[in-house]
């Protein structure tokens, strides 16, 4: 993912809005937007791949398509090959989408109807298929179309948003393309950050054609990139009291793993304590690869409470479990007035025993999510603003939804934070990233800032992790040293 985009997203309604102001303005012409927006994928073309000589390039019905049209005339005027596959008839084009296919046909250029056996020699191919307006199932054509591109082992471009998927919420409707860049216009689109979308886009590049400040002066995002910050350096004399006392309840018999994960993971990002309340089972055992953690065997709530009073934040949920002994030490830490982050079985015990509190953070996947709200993972995935807004709305606090591109909403809006890879797909992360979170509100984070530079954090130790030996066979424990290394940068 391009790390110099632009903070904001946006709806596609929005970016639509900003559009028709310019041109029921007079400010610019459809077509001069048209114009620029295919000589910026044509740039991108010349910049990246400048030894690509033959091109295919997709065109669609839309002003998308207008767009691939304007990016094959340029390079027919380049002197490249052009091959144009044209999926709807070329007499249904009309406004601005028509005037740049006259201009290709103009220099010579012909657009061939697709009929979905073709075998593509190209060094590179353009996907002008379908805009931002899709809100239905591709089919026919455009499905055999998209198949194809997905099927043709050559390096892909997508014009906009790649066809298939949805620019507002990231899901792909029925299929996609799956491009090795996206070059999108105006503004980012939400969509493409999260959910099935990070399969699919590829390096994302944003062109603003140069749109005028006034054209965006009744427009505002609520959906914003986490950009990373840092802690200011310490003082000299300081001392462990000043970075917080972190509490991490969970670890019932069999699961003593995610409590000892999350606490390294608090210790390495820099928490002054770190206390465990576990089950009495595995009390003894669970410091040993790591003496700097205080382990307490718990066998009631009332025992919890000296520890609760010691804390300055709680982490409440890894390794659980939901038996009698988790729900009595749930309650209790529940109770507490202490700012606390909730994870696993502690967001399965909440889904149980539904609450609204202001002074939490809650941290699930998408299927934690689902249990939370009654659904299932398909409704959660298909639109994951609309999923983690419902849970902030009704649980309070904050909310983090794990997944490719996790999104992080409060009051204020949703955060989208993409750093991480596939990788991180394997047991004790969301402990790590638990620990990670409780450590920064430690030493002084609000909660929004926390989740947001917490979930940013983890994925960049993960990235770290993985850059030399690979994705695959990721754990969880190989991001701590990633994590003392990113918290010190």
């Amino acid at each position: 993912m391009n790390s110099n985009l632009p903070p904001a997203l946006y709806s596609t309604e929005q970016i639509k809005a900003v559009e028709q102001f310019v041109i029921q303005k007079g400010i610019l012409f459809g077509y001069t937007l048209m114009e620029r927006a295919g000589q910026a994928v044509f740039n991108y073309v010349q910049h990246h791949y400048p030894a690509a000589k033959n091109i295919t390039i997709f065109c669609g019905s839309g002003n998308n398509a207008g767009d691939g049209y304007v990016v094959a005339k340029l390079a027919l005027q380049a002197n490249l090959n052009v091959r144009v596959y044209s999926v709807t008839e070329t007499t249904t084009l009309k406004d601005d989408a028509l005037i740049a296919y006259k201009q290709f046909i103009n220099v010579g250029g012909v657009a061939v109807p697709f009929q979905g056996n073709e075998r593509f020699d190209a060094d590179l191919l353009i996907d002008a298929l379908l805009g931002t307006g899709l809100n239905r199932p591709v089919t026919e054509k455009y499905e055999q179309a998209i198949n194809s591109i997905n099927q043709c082992g050559i390096p892909v471009i997508s014009v906009d948003v790649p066809s298939g998927l949805n620019a507002n919420t990231g899901d792909v409707m029925g299929c996609a393309v799956e491009a090795n860049a996206t070059v999108t216009f105006i503004g980012l689109k939400q969509g493409l950050f999260t959910g099935f979308a990070v399969q699919h886009v590829g390096e994302i590049i944003s062109i603003s054609l140069d749109l005028p400040e006034i054209a965006w002066q009744s427009i505002s995002s609520s959906i914003m990139r986490v950009l990373p910050k840092t802690l200011p350096p310490r003082s000299r004399y300081a001392h462990k009291g000043n970075f917080g006392h972190v509490l991490i309840i969970g670890g019932d018999v069999g699961y003593s793993g995610a409590a000892r994960l999350a606490g390294m993971a608090a210790l390495r990002v820099g928490a002054g304590l770190v206390s465990i309340a576990t089950h009495p089972d595995n009390a003894a055992m669970m410091n040993i690869a790591c003496p700097e953690l205080m382990c307490h065997g718990v066998t009631s709530a009332k025992e919890l409470e000296p520890l609760l009073a010691k804390a300055s934040v709680i982490v409440l949920g890894t390794g659980l479990g939901q038996r009698d002994w988790a729900k009595s030490i749930f309650e209790s830490a529940l109770n507490s007035d202490k700012p606390m982050i909730v994870d696993a079985d502690g967001l399965n015990l909440l889904a149980q025993f539904p609450r609204n509190q202001t002074n939490w953070i809650l941290t699930p996947h998408v299927g934690e999510a689902a249990r939370l709200l009654a659904t299932t993972t398909k409704e959660i995935q298909t639109n994951r603003f609309e999923a983690v807004q419902a849970l902030q709305q009704k649980y309070g606090g904050i909310v983090l939804l794990k997944g490719a591109g996790t999104l992080i909403a409060s009051k204020n809006g949703i955060a989208v934070s993409n750093s991480g890879n596939a990788g991180m797909a394997s047991g004790g992360m969301g402990d790590v990233l638990s620990g990670v979170i409780a450590s920064l509100v430690a030493q002084g984070m609000s909660l929004e800032e926390a989740a947001q530079q917490g979930a940013y954090g983890h994925g960049l130790a993960a990235d770290e992790a993985a850059k030399n030996d690979g994705e695959r066979g990721l754990l969880a424990s190989d991001l701590l040293p990633h994590l003392r290394n990113w918290i010190n940068t």
